[in-house]
């Protein structure tokens, strides 16, 4: 379904609250690490067609604990699965915000590109006759100087 022209404002308390939200969430996962690309690229990866693979891994180890070596720690293991399972879902959760964050940043950033597009050919315009607004708009005009020729409208979607 198409959007329709965005309607929406965040206050400076709303902004402030958000990330207030933001960082009781950081809070509550203190164990939180980030990884270089060289470290990511070496680690195995546990995606959705390993999560069986690993449930029933812990549920032989737990029913089978005299195999393994005194040295494995399956009680570290259980902890690995589910704290795994459970970062899962606030991912998807978290996920699924980053993405309408984005899309509607997306969406609200084309029109006002669009709108400032239609401004700039009025203050284009206007500036062959009304004075003082060459300068507005050589100001506006600094976004396009690297490229050569501004897109027409129908170039750019608008």
């Amino acid at each position: 379904m198409a959007y329709q022209n965005i309607r929406g404002s965040l206050s400076a308390q709303d902004i402030q609250e958000i990330k207030t939200a933001l960082q009781i969430v950081q809070k509550k996962l203190p164990f939180l690490i980030t990884l270089s690309n060289q470290e990511r690229r070496k680690l195995l990866k546990m995606g959705d067609k390993s999560l069986a693979f690993v449930n029933n891994s812990v549920t032989a180890a737990q029913s089978n604990g005299d195999i393994l070596p005194a040295s494995f720690d399956v009680e570290e293991l259980v902890r690995d699965y589910q704290l795994a399972t459970a970062l899962t879902e606030v991912l998807i959760s978290m996920r699924q915000i980053t993405e309408q964050v984005d899309d509607t940043l997306l969406a609200v950033g084309s029109e006002a590109m669009a709108s400032s597009l239609t401004v700039y050919d009025y203050v284009k315009t206007a500036a062959k006759k009304t004075p003082g607004l060459k300068t507005v708009a050589e100001q506006l005009g600094e976004r396009f100087k690297a490229i050569k020729g501004r897109p027409t409208k129908a170039a750019s979607g608008v």
